[in-house]
């Protein structure tokens, strides 16, 4: 039985600090104030008022929105201070499932799963591909599907899409809605998923506008957060 750590003993995977302030171009991703410390093991799952604020925190979480105020700090490193190449390494150890796919055309599904796994690891390229193989079954599907993105269903790209962002076990899973568009299917494997990356250390920021998703007493959450006036406060522990 593993031991449970304390607060103290558990590393800090993602920090927000010093009410940290973050804007985007459109005024409709700001977000005034945020404080928040995501440890190993833990699930966050944060409500937003819209799509451009869960963009604009997925990107601060990964060091492409640089904050207005405070810092923004993924395994202790300000992204700020970090020079482009430990940057860009680091960013290898974060998992995410976009709200908008992020699909490359020109490659095939698989390479597009691939990608990052190839860049940033020496893993052979078999030893990716069954693990990939593994993931798609766990997802529903019969295995990575072979083709274009733009020959696949979006239920397909979905499960893909989980897919890529739990392959090479990150540090950090970042999670834009990953059951929407009806896929509720796809919800008892996904939290399967997430609790292996949380018995294995690593920690899951599940952005949603959904209330329902939200309330979902099924997802095992550390702490619910919610935007209210641009800031966003933790409700529940």
């Amino acid at each position: 039985m593993p031991m449970i750590k304390s607060i103290e003993e558990q590393r800090v995977i993602l920090s927000f600090d010093d009410g940290t302030v973050l804007a985007d171009s459109s005024g409709s991703g700001e977000i005034e104030h945020i404080d928040l410390n995501l440890r190993d093991g833990d699930l966050a799952l944060v409500h937003l008022e819209n799509q451009q604020q869960a963009t604009t925190l997925c990107n601060a979480c990964a060091g492409l929105v640089e904050p207005r105020r405070g810092a923004v700090k993924f395994l202790s490193r300000d992204w700020r201070l970090l020079p482009p190449t430990i940057a860009n390494a680091l960013r290898g150890r974060i998992g995410c499932v976009f709200a908008s796919g992020n699909w490359i055309n020109s490659f095939s599904l698989l390479e597009n799963i691939l990608l990052s796994q190839l860049h940033h690891t020496r893993r052979p390229a078999q030893q990716l591909r069954d693990e990939a193989g593994e993931l798609a079954r766990r997802f529903g599907l019969p295995g990575v599907p072979l083709g274009r993105p733009v020959d696949c269903t979006p239920d397909d790209l979905q499960r893909a899409a989980c897919v890529r962002a739990f392959l090479g076990q990150p540090s950090l899973i970042l999670l834009e809605d990953p059951a929407s568009g009806g896929l509720g299917e796809v919800m008892p494997c996904l939290i399967n998923v997430i609790r292996e990356t949380r018995d294995r250390g690593g920690a899951v920021m599940w952005l949603t506008l959904d209330n329902i998703t939200w309330r979902d007493s099924s997802i095992p959450v550390s702490g619910r957060y919610r935007l209210a006036g641009r800031r966003l406060s933790e409700v529940t522990r």
